[in-house]
């Protein structure tokens, strides 16, 4: 059964989910939580979202005959990645600011803070 490539992904729609979504994502998730909890910056969660993803197209490559070296869905897998990491690391630094500067700071939606009034 050859692959059906869509704009979105290369390989089928399930393996997609699986190795990018679950697998990556959940790693993407963690990588951005212990960003946020090191407090290190965007700059370093977008060099390790560069790592992990080189890591996913080759999951793809061996495991479910997609191209190693796929410019366009690296792009892809690279931008999903970033996102799943940028939502844990935002989650946790609002829970940082509310936890660390609740003197001054207050949780603000699931994803941000606000200066208290």
């Amino acid at each position: 059964m050859a692959p059906e490539m869509t704009w979105i992904w290369e390989v089928t729609f399930w393996e997609f989910l699986f190795v990018t979504i679950i697998l990556a994502g959940g790693a993407a998730y963690l990588t951005g939580r212990a960003i946020a909890l090191t407090w290190r910056s965007m700059g370093t969660l977008a060099f390790y979202m560069v790592l992990l993803t080189a890591a996913t197209r080759f999951i793809h490559f061996a495991l479910f005959n997609g191209t190693l070296l796929s410019p366009y869905y690296y792009v892809v897998d690279l931008i999903v990645l970033l996102v799943i990491a940028t939502i844990g690391q935002r989650i946790t630094r609002s829970q940082q600011m509310a936890r660390q500067y609740g003197f001054e700071y207050d949780r603000n939606g699931g994803l941000g803070w606000k200066r208290r009034a």
